[in-house]
């Protein structure tokens, strides 16, 4: 039954990160958390362990997006190289900073940035394009700074990315292709952090690989990467301005539930 659970979780992850270019992370962390908490997961390792969980479904949900943005040459590779490079060390860094942090400060941090997100959704918040594409280091210390955040909260930076490149005179649909790309090193990196800082911790249920619950993770991925590149499709068709209100709306209500 719970597997049943984690592929339609994985599912809806997918849509969302083939549709808005979001790596799925914003809706899988606080499913994993409740899901958690109704198995009686210790609480101090609960929400590291959604997080870790996360990041690691999202190695495999940014991999079928890409191939679909690939096909329909919508990715600058130039710009989204750069980017990952920073983005690789950024993503260890998040995951290092989280180890110092409670799960219920975490949690909390998780659920404004949630709020955030669901605002810029809801009135499509997007940057004046007013400024240059950054040259080569730019990009790494850009990627830098968004790989950090995008490692604390276990997602793929695409609510970062977008507005980010909107802001540097990046076309909508090709800033969304990007954050799919770039969406793969901070999930790497922002793995292995994971693993690594919950190596030893013995308050961790069984099956877990440091912070990465395996049943979970194997779980997700057997439907997120379909669904990922079902969603992809759709980016290009669906009326994108409706579907951010309504996943706005779900957003919100999910925050809500993370701080009360």
């Amino acid at each position: 039954m719970l597997l049943l659970g984690y592929m339609l979780l994985g599912a809806v992850a997918g849509l969302i990160a083939g549709i808005f270019g979001l790596g799925g992370g914003i809706i899988i962390v606080p499913a994993l958390i409740f899901t958690f908490t109704y198995l009686n997961f210790p609480a101090e390792v609960l929400t590291h362990l959604a997080v870790g969980t996360s990041l690691s479904t999202i190695l495999f949900t940014s991999l079928s997006a890409i191939y679909v943005h690939h096909r329909r040459l919508a990715i600058n590779w130039s710009l989204a190289f750069n980017l990952s490079i920073g983005m690789l060390f950024g993503g260890l860094i998040g995951a290092y900073f989280a180890e110092f942090m409670s799960g219920v400060l975490l949690r909390r941090i998780f659920a404004f940035y949630s709020i955030s997100v669901a605002l810029q959704m809801w009135f499509s918040w997007l940057p004046k394009a007013i400024l240059t594409p950054p040259k080569k280091l730019g990009c790494t210390l850009l990627g830098s700074a968004i790989g950090v955040f995008s490692g604390l909260f276990g997602i793929a930076g695409g609510s970062l990315v977008v507005p980010i490149l909107t802001l540097y005179r990046t076309k909508i649909t090709q800033a969304i292709a990007i954050s799919a790309v770039t969406g793969f090193p901070i999930a790497l990196s922002g793995t292995i952090g994971y693993i690594v800082m919950g190596w030893h911790n013995t308050a961790l249920p069984d099956n877990s690989f440091g912070y990465v619950y395996w049943p979970a993770m194997l779980g997700i991925v057997l439907s997120s990467a379909i669904f990922a590149k079902f969603g992809a499709m759709l980016a290009y068709r669906l009326p994108s301005r409706k579907l951010q209100k309504m996943f706005s709306i779900v957003l919100l209500l999910v925050a809500i539930k993370l701080l009360v």
